[in-house]
C-alpha cells in the first residue's frame, strides 16, 4: 500500500468518502512524498520533512474520516486528540507531549499485533499440548517447586517434609498404553473441533490482585507514572487460580499466553519507536478553537500557551516514553476545525508556518446526502438493511424515498445547526424506528419504505420548516 499513486489513493478514499477531492488530494500528496522520501539518500532523508495539513470546514462533511481512512489504508500508527484538552503548563490539562506517547503505544500495539499473528499458527501446536494435559494429564508432572514469592514470604516446607516424589513410570504397561491411545483419540477430536463445548479445569493468572504502584504528578493518567507491579514482577511471580471453563475459551487464554513467549518485545518496541517517528500520523482536531480570535469560554491565555507548547511537538522534537526517545520531525500531523468563529491567521505565526498547506472542505448538498446513503462500501443504508436482515426482515428503500431522506436530511441542516453527514443518522433512525421496533414481530419478510410513507414520518418537520422560511419570504 505504501507504493500506491496519489491518484489510487484518492480512488481507495472515495469508496468511503463523498467529494472533498481538494482534500483527498492533499492527503494523497503528503502520503506519496513519504514513499518518495525513502527512496533518497540518508543525506537528503533528513533534510526531508512532511509538509503538515489543516483542513478547514464544518462538522461532519469527513475531515477525521479522511485522515482515519488514510492511516488505515496504509497500516500507519494514528491517534485523533482534541486540542482543546490540552491547555498551558500549570494550568488543569493534559501535557502535550501525551499525544506522541499515545502515537507510540498505538504504534508498539499494532507492530505486537502484526508479530502475535505471525507466531499464532505455532503457538497452536503448543496450545493443543495444553489442551490435552487438562483433559488427560500425561502420565509426567512436574515436581513442586517454589517460586521467589513463596522462599521470601512463607508457604515454604516444614523442615522434615519430604520434597515431592519424582514421576515415576507407571506399573502397569497396559494402563499406559491405553492412557496413550485415549489421548490420541482427544487429540484428534480436539483437532476436527468436537471438543470446543468441553468443560475443562485450567490454571490461569490472577488478576484480581491490586497492582502496585507510585502516582505520578498527573494523578497516574500517564505513562511515567511507575509501575512496581511491573517491575517486580520477574522477582515476584503472579499467583495462579483454577478456573473452570470450556475448551474454546481455555484456547483462547492459552494461545495469548503461548503467543506472549514466541515474540521479541525488545525488537517490537524497536520497530514500533521506528514506525511511530517515520509513519506515524496525528490528527489535531478542534485546533480552531485554540485560536486567539474565538471567544469562548476561558482565558485567552490558556489557548495561546496550548499553541505555544504544541509548537515545538509540531516543529520537532524529541519525547521521552517508557520505551525510549522518540523524535516528531518525521511525524505528519493535520489539524482540522470549523473556523466560523476564528480564521487560520489567528493562530501565533510560528505555528501558522507549520501547516503550510491548507484546505477548505466544503458543505454537503442535497446531491452529496443522496450518494453518501448508498455509494459508499460502508453506506448507511447497507448497515441498516443488513441489521434489520438479523430478524429475517428483507428492508428495500424506493428510489424516490432515498431522495426525500437526502432532501430532509439537507434542509434540516440549512434551517437549524449544520452538523453535516451526521444529519442522515437522525433522519434513518427517525424513519426506521417503527420498523426497528417491531420487526422481531413482523408476518411479512420484507418491507418497502417509499416515498409516502418518508412523508408522512417527517409531516410535521416539513410544515415547521414552511413556517420558519415563509418569514423571509416578502
Amino acid at each position: 500500500m505504501n507504493e500506491l499513486t496519489p491518484n489510487q489513493i484518492v480512488k481507495e478514499l472515495d469508496k468511503y468518502i463523498i467529494g472533498q477531492e481538494e482534500a483527498k488530494k492533499s492527503v494523497a500528496i503528503a502520503l506519496r512524498n513519504r514513499y518518495r522520501r525513502r527512496l533518497l539518500s540518508p543525506e537528503m532523508r533528513d533534510e526531508v520533512t512532511p509538509k503538515n495539513i489543516i483542513m478547514m470546514g464544518p462538522t461532519g462533511v469527513g475531515k477525521t474520516e479522511i485522515a482515519r481512512r488514510l492511516a488505515k489504508l496504509v497500516d500507519a500508527p494514528f491517534i485523533k486528540v482534541e486540542a482543546t484538552k490540552f491547555t498551558e503548563v500549570g494550568y488543569v490539562g493534559r501535557d502535550v507531549e501525551s499525544m506522541v506517547r499515545d502515537l507510540v503505544a498505538t504504534s508498539i500495539r499494532m507492530v505486537k499485533q502484526r508479530e502475535l499473528d505471525k507466531v499464532k499458527e505455532k503457538a497452536g501446536d503448543i496450545v493443543n499440548e495444553r489442551l490435552l494435559d487438562a483433559i488427560i494429564p500425561s502420565s509426567a508432572k512436574p515436581a513442586d517447586t517454589q517460586n521467589a514469592y513463596e522462599m521470601f514470604f512463607g508457604n515454604r516446607r516444614p523442615q522434615g517434609q519430604p520434597q515431592p516424589a519424582q514421576p515415576q513410570s507407571p506399573a502397569d504397561p497396559a494402563a499406559e498404553q491405553e492412557r496413550i491411545m485415549s489421548r490420541a483419540e482427544m487429540r484428534r477430536r480436539l483437532e476436527a473441533g468436537e471438543l470446543e463445548d468441553m468443560q475443562i479445569e485450567i490454571m490461569v493468572e490472577d488478576r484480581q490482585s491490586v497492582p502496585i504502584g507510585v502516582i505520578g504528578s498527573d494523578g497516574g493518567n500517564s505513562e511515567m507514572s511507575m509501575n512496581l507491579g511491573g517491575m517486580l514482577g520477574s522477582i515476584f511471580p503472579s499467583k495462579k487460580k483454577k478456573r473452570k471453563t470450556t475448551v474454546a475459551q481455555a484456547r483462547e487464554i492459552f494461545t495469548s499466553e503461548e503467543s506472549q513467549k514466541l515474540i521479541d518485545m525488545d525488537a517490537i518496541n524497536e520497530e514500533g519507536l521506528r514506525s511511530a517517528e517515520q509513519d506515524g500520523i496525528i490528527f489535531l482536531d478542534e485546533i480552531d478553537k485554540i485560536a486567539g480570535g474565538y471567544k469562548g469560554n476561558g482565558p485567552d491565555v490558556s489557548r495561546e500557551g496550548v499553541q505555544r507548547d504544541i509548537l515545538p511537538i509540531v516543529e520537532g522534537c524529541t519525547v521521552t516514553t517508557k520505551y525510549g526517545p522518540v523524535k516528531t520531525d518525521y511525524m505528519l500531523f493535520i489539524g482540522a476545525g470549523a473556523f466560523h468563529m476564528s480564521k487560520v491567521s489567528d493562530l501565533i505565526p510560528e505555528l501558522q508556518g507549520r501547516f503550510p498547506i491548507k484546505v477548505k472542505l466544503d458543505s454537503l448538498t442535497e446531491e452529496d446526502f443522496l450518494k453518501i446513503l448508498t455509494q459508499p462500501q460502508n453506506a448507511l443504508i447497507k448497515q441498516y438493511t443488513e441489521l434489520l436482515a438479523t430478524e429475517d426482515l428483507k428492508l428495500k428503500f424506493e428510489p424516490d424515498a432515498l431522495e426525500y431522506l437526502a432532501k430532509m436530511a439537507f434542509m434540516e441542516n440549512e434551517t437549524s445547526e449544520n452538523i453535516g453527514a451526521r444529519r442522515l443518522y437522525t433522519v434513518l433512525e427517525k424513519v426506521l424506528s417503527e420498523i426497528s421496533f417491531y420487526a422481531p414481530e413482523y408476518e411479512q419478510k420484507e418491507f418497502t419504505v417509499t416515498r409516502d410513507y418518508v412523508k408522512n414520518v417527517f409531516r410535521s418537520e416539513e410544515e415547521d420548516l414552511k413556517k420558519d422560511t415563509s418569514r423571509f419570504i416578502l
